[in-house]
C-alpha cells in the first residue's frame, strides 16, 4: 500500500542531547476498517491492505525517568531482570525456565494471583528474521497495540475459557495484557522500540484492524499521528534488561490500558552495528482481591 513521509525533518532523522528525532509509521485513517494478513497467514512478510505514513518524531531517552514510569500512566516500564536461560532461541528452555522467570517477576510487580503465559515470539533484523516455530519474524515497524477492547476480552475467554472469564468479570477481577521484551544480544544498536506515553494518545487515533491468521480474524490497534503523542526508547538495551508493555487492561477507570509501540530506525547507526534480536512473552496478569 503506499506510504507516505511527513513532517518537514527528514526522514533518517538526527541525534539529539536528550534522544533522537526518527520516523515512525503510522497509519493513514480510512472510511473502511484496515485489515492486513499475519507472517502465521503468509509464510513471511505480513500482507497490509491500508495505507500507512511516516511522520519524523521526537523520542525521548527514557532512562532518566525510568524509576517514575508506570504500567498504570505511561504504560510501560524499564526493569532490570537477569535471566538464568542461556540461549533464548532454545524452545524448550524458553518454557521450562524462562517462563517461569517472567511469571514470578510478574508476579512481583503487579501483585497478580495467576500469571498466564501464551507466547513468545523472536525477532530480529537480520535477513529473513528470527526463527519461531510458526514462521520467522523481523522487527513490528508500523505502530501498533497487540489488543483491543474487543480482542482483549476475546484472548481471555480464548485461554481461560468461557465459565472463567465470566467468573472473573463477574467477582471484579482486573485483568492485564502484558508483553515482556528483551534483548537476546546487546546492547542494542539497531532497530530499538520507540514506546508511546499513553495518557498521550487520543482513543480516536487508535484504529481498529483485523489481523488476519490461518484459523481465525484476531484484531488489534493501529496508530494514527497526532503531534500531541509523546514518544521513548531505552538506548542501547542490554539482555539484562526488559520492557513491560501493557496491551490491554479490563480496567476503565482513568489509568492506561492500550500502548502503542513500534520498531524504528536509529539515526546514525554504524554500517556494522549487529543485528536486533529480541524475545517479547505475552502475558495475561490476573488480579484478584
Amino acid at each position: 500500500m503506499n506510504q507516505a513521509v511527513l513532517d518537514s525533518a527528514p526522514a533518517t532523522g538526527r541525534r539529539t542531547s536528550a534522544g533522537v528525532r526518527a520516523a515512525l509509521t503510522f497509519i493513514t485513517p480510512s472510511d473502511t476498517k484496515p485489515a492486513f494478513h499475519s507472517s502465521a497467514y503468509t509464510g513471511g512478510a505480513p500482507q497490509v491492505f491500508f495505507d500507512t505514513e511516516r511522520h519524523t518524531v521526537a523520542i525521548q531517552d527514557l532512562r532518566p525517568l525510568a524509576d517514575a514510569l508506570s504500567l498504570d500512566h505511561e504504560g510501560f516500564e524499564l526493569l532490570r531482570h537477569a535471566t538464568a536461560v542461556r540461549d533464548l532461541y532454545d524452545d524448550d528452555a524458553v518454557e521450562s525456565a524462562y517462563y517461569p522467570e517472567i511469571e514470578a517477576l510478574l508476579r512481583a510487580v503487579t501483585g497478580a494471583s495467576r500469571v498466564v503465559i501464551f507466547d513468545a515470539t523472536r525477532r530480529s533484523d537480520a535477513g529473513a528474521g528470527a526463527k519461531n516455530r510458526d514462521g520467522p519474524r523481523g522487527p513490528a515497524s508500523r505502530v501498533h497495540v497487540d489488543y483491543t477492547a474487543k480482542s482483549g476480552p476475546q484472548r481471555v475467554k480464548d485461554l481461560l475459557g468461557e465459565t472463567e472469564a465470566a467468573r472473573l468479570a463477574s467477582s471484579g477481577a482486573r485483568i492485564v495484557q502484558i508483553n515482556v521484551w528483551r534483548p537476546i544480544r546487546g546492547p542494542v544498536a539497531r532497530s530499538p522500540l520507540a514506546l508511546a506515553d499513553a495518557s498521550t494518545v487520543r482513543r480516536e487515533d487508535l484504529i481498529a484492524t483485523d489481523q488476519v491468521f490461518p484459523d481465525r480474524v484476531g484484531e488489534i490497534y493501529h496508530l494514527a499521528h497526532d503531534p500531541a503523542q509523546r514518544w521513548y526508547y531505552a538506548p542501547l538495551m542490554t539482555p539484562d534488561e526488559i520492557l513491560l508493555i501493557k496491551g490491554w487492561d479490563s480496567q476503565t477507570d482513568g489509568r492506561a490500558r492500550f500502548t502503542p509501540h513500534a520498531a524504528f530506525d536509529l539515526p546514525d547507526t554504524p554500517a556494522d552495528a549487529p543485528p536486533r534480536e529480541s524475545i517479547e512473552v505475552r502475558t495475561l496478569v490476573v488480579i484478584e482481591h
